[in-house]
């Protein structure tokens, strides 16, 4: 059946003469519609990578493949699965198989016998998965990557090339255990495959990491769903963004369909789940009096090939010499302009930080400390807490904490750009 979901869009349509930037939110929701299986149909695939490098010995590996197991045991005999291990090289320990309970005996024995040795070739790894994933064309596809330490530099350009092999292919949730990993390493595949980094401070917690990933991806039931972007003749898309539950960038994800038309890649759905963008886009000028359609944002549910209009929202421009009009900001609009200033003070508070400018890490972070305020961004709020010494939140007066653990700081890095809605109050 066709994938049921909605669009609205937000925006204040009034410009002043002369203004050539359209800004707008739209709010996609997926419903919960009785029957409604989206690409289920065509099965669930789930795949787990796991460091197993040197690094990971001891307490690591044996809670890593304690979690391994358990997940197992959680997977729905609906669902497809495989296992591949990661140091150096790559080793697929158990292949595509459906879980059932004679395969999953198997695959837990095969768990079993893990042992870590060698370094950290995260490109193998995922080609490793890729050639899995490759085998359920129409399934909903999604992975897992565990890690504990830095990919080896002579892999950049290769992690790159496999990364577009991936995209489009398989969604993946990455996992930093400890402190030994690099934020941007792993936001990097994160982000080029549609899923989340996060950090698992100690071994004790992969687990129930593990089983959170696990839940959220067998919740979903719809994938291959674009954002389709139409735009008219001479106007131009400057962004493109995923602005809630997390911040993420799609603006040079763009697939070209035809002459100002663009598809943005959204990733899988779940029900009940809902998602916020922001667009901006800059368009020919108008006279005051000028109506002009800037844009349309349509949702394309793709299955065996046969696209499908599943919603439609339309994105206005009116240019006007009503200052009263023309200078009132959307509240949405301007909440999501606060959430990713809010997540680039962070990360550039972070970076002054580490390379001891005080004085600007200090006015970044406080800065930082009064968005989050301003927006009710408690998570993010109790997060920075750990690294400064809060004066007062509402004009982000700040000092530096002297001894920060470093867990606290990758935690506050990797968590930057998970964003917070308009509070209900508002």
């Amino acid at each position: 059946m066709t994938a049921q979901l909605k669009a609205e869009v937000f925006q204040n349509q009034y410009l002043p003469q002369g203004m050539r930037e359209v800004h707008a939110i739209m709010t996609v929701t997926a419903l919960e519609s009785e029957g409604v299986t989206g690409n289920a149909m065509g099965g669930r695939m789930f795949g787990v990578i796991c460091d197993v490098s040197g690094s990971m010995g001891g307490e690591k590996i044996h809670a890593a493949k304690d979690a391994m197991v358990k997940i197992v045991n959680l997977l729905p005999e609906d669902a497809s699965f495989f296992i591949v291990t990661g140091a150096s090289k790559a080793e697929l320990i158990f292949p595509l198989s459906q879980a059932t309970p004679e395969t999953k005996t198997r695959a837990i024995a095969a768990i079993k016998k893990i042992s870590a040795g060698g370094g950290t070739v995260i490109s193998k790894w995922l080609f490793e998965a890729l050639k899995q994933f490759q085998k359920m064309p129409n399934a909903l596809r999604q992975a897992l990557l565990l890690t504990d330490g830095q990919n080896d530099e002579s892999d950049e350009k290769q992690l790159k090339e496999v990364l577009q092999a991936c995209e489009g292919v398989f969604q993946c949730d990455c996992r930093g255990v400890g402190t030994g990993w690099r934020v941007k390493q792993l936001q990097q595949i994160s982000g080029k495959l549609l899923g989340t980094t996060d950090i698992i401070p100690n071994a004790a917690m992969i687990e129930a990491d593990f089983r959170e990933i696990l839940a959220k991806a067998m919740s979903k039931n719809l994938s291959d769903v674009a954002l389709r972007l139409w735009t008219p003749q001479g106007a131009k898309v400057l962004y493109c963004k995923q602005v809630s539950p997390d911040i993420v960038d799609l603006t040079n994800r763009v697939k070209v369909v035809k002459t100002q038309v663009g598809d943005y890649p959204t990733g899988a759905w779940g029900k009940n789940e809902s998602r916020d963008y922001h667009f901006c886009i800059q368009v020919q000028p108008g006279q005051v009096g000028d109506e002009m359609l800037a844009g349309r944002a349509s949702l394309i549910h793709t299955v065996n090939g046969v696209e499908t209009k599943v919603a439609e929202a339309r994105i206005l421009a009116i240019w006007t010499d009503d200052d009263a009009k023309s200078t009132k900001i959307d509240r949405r609009v301007a909440h999501y302009t606060g959430q990713a200033e809010l997540a680039q003070s962070i990360q550039e508070g972070l970076e002054a930080r580490d390379r001891g400018n005080i004085e600007v890490a200090t006015a970044k972070l406080g800065r930082a400390v009064q968005l989050a305020h301003e927006s009710s961004n408690e998570a993010t709020a109790k997060l920075l807490k750990k690294v400064v010494d809060i004066e007062n939140p509402a004009t982000g007066t700040v000092r530096l904490k002297r001894d920060v653990a470093k867990e606290d700081t990758m935690a506050l890095e990797t968590r930057s750009t998970k964003t917070t809605r308009i509070p209900k109050t508002q």
